[in-house]
């Protein structure tokens, strides 16, 4: 029986839906393994990650002068924290792979001239995903501090570590990501698979979806940390639609120019 020969894309980088699920199984895979064997290492700095957590409740119960603590309510809390934090250092440490296969399911479906983007996308994303983790450890402790700040002077503040653990994990991660997606946008835009107009066109959209998005990365009753994290997100969004704006016209310049060389005429004339 002869060799089949090996299945490809075409010239234009088109692939089927089939092959879309393929390729989209193989990058899922190569991420979740990266975040495992990034996981294991991370094991070793959980308490170290716990303590520095942990830390802005105790001072804040120590200059208010108050009853603060934080609990474990379950015989298997303590290893569920443990295991969720270990698995966030995963996802930390291991984000220049993650995103370079979230940019690389997106290149198949591109030109080939188009894959340079994707050392720009890694260049920008990979140091905004690290920055916004870091913003968000940076600002914990005050959100922290304001919202249990709002109990009478003469209650006590006993935290279950699960919730706690969920609330700033999820706060850390949800601003890094947020620091992420407009570098989606714009690498998008400069691959032209998104124009300025379609980004601005679905403004409304983006800040609904941004809404859902927090209100989903923070508690339910917490709606002074969903706002915190929504307004930087819609600052973003817009940066990033003024970029992809400014892009677009020089890439209609530089076109006008090219058609005005060979005597094209312009859609205007």
């Amino acid at each position: 029986m002869a060799d089949r020969p090996p299945r490809s894309r075409n010239p234009e980088g088109r692939m089927s839906l089939g092959q879309h699920l393929v390729e989209l199984r193989k990058r899922l895979t190569r991420a979740g393994a990266a975040i495992l064997v990034a996981a294991v290492g991370g094991w070793f700095l959980v308490d170290i990650v716990w303590a520095e957590l942990s830390r802005p409740v105790l001072e804040f119960a120590e200059r208010a002068d108050r009853e603060a603590a934080i609990s474990y309510t379950t015989v298997t809390e303590a290893f569920d924290t443990r295991l969720l934090i270990t698995l966030t250092l995963g996802v930390v440490i291991a984000s220049p792979i993650w995103l370079y296969q979230l940019w690389a399911f997106i290149v198949p479906a591109l030109h080939q001239r188009e894959k340079r983007y994707a050392i720009g996308f890694l260049g920008a994303a990979v140091p905004l995903f690290l920055a916004g983790c870091a913003t968000g450890w940076l600002i914990l402790p005050n959100i922290v501090s304001l919202l249990t700040g709002f109990a009478p002077d003469d209650t006590t503040t006993l935290l279950t570590a699960r919730f706690y653990l969920d609330f700033s994990l999820k706060l850390i991660i949800a601003i890094g990501i947020g620091f992420v997606l407009p570098v989606v946008l714009v690498m998008l835009n400069f691959a032209r698979v998104l124009t300025a107009a379609s980004i601005l066109k679905s403004w409304r959209w983006a800040i609904i979806a941004i809404a859902l998005f927090t209100a989903l990365a923070t508690p339910a009753a917490d709606v002074l940390s969903m706002f915190l994290l929504a307004i930087p997100m819609v600052g973003l969004y817009f940066l990033a639609a003024a970029i992809a704006t400014f892009h677009d016209r020089r890439l209609a310049k530089r076109e006008a120019a090219m058609n005005a060389s060979y005597g094209i005429p312009t859609d205007a004339e």
